[in-house]
């Protein structure tokens, strides 16, 4: 389970990805190819200590490489 403050749309956005991400099967390297990034923006993304604010741009490239529409990275969900 991935802890996601739903009071936190970064911390939603974050645990969104990561949930995508695993069930796509995708590392972080084969996303942040997919995204045209850094492996290490990936990684930061992810990261609930790092404190990186990402573009709406960012997340919609993430969207689009997660097969995800870009609305779906931004809801809460407890079951994840």
């Amino acid at each position: 389970m991935i802890y996601m403050n739903k009071d936190n749309p970064y911390d939603i956005v974050r645990c969104n990805i990561i949930y995508f991400r695993k069930k796509r099967g995708f590392t972080q390297a084969k996303l942040a190819e997919l995204m045209d990034v850094d492996h290490d923006f990936v990684r930061q993304v992810e990261s609930k200590k790092v404190k990186k604010n990402f573009s709406l741009q960012n997340v919609k490239k993430a969207a689009d490489a997660l097969g995800v529409e870009l609305h779906e990275l931004f809801i809460y969900r407890e079951d994840i």
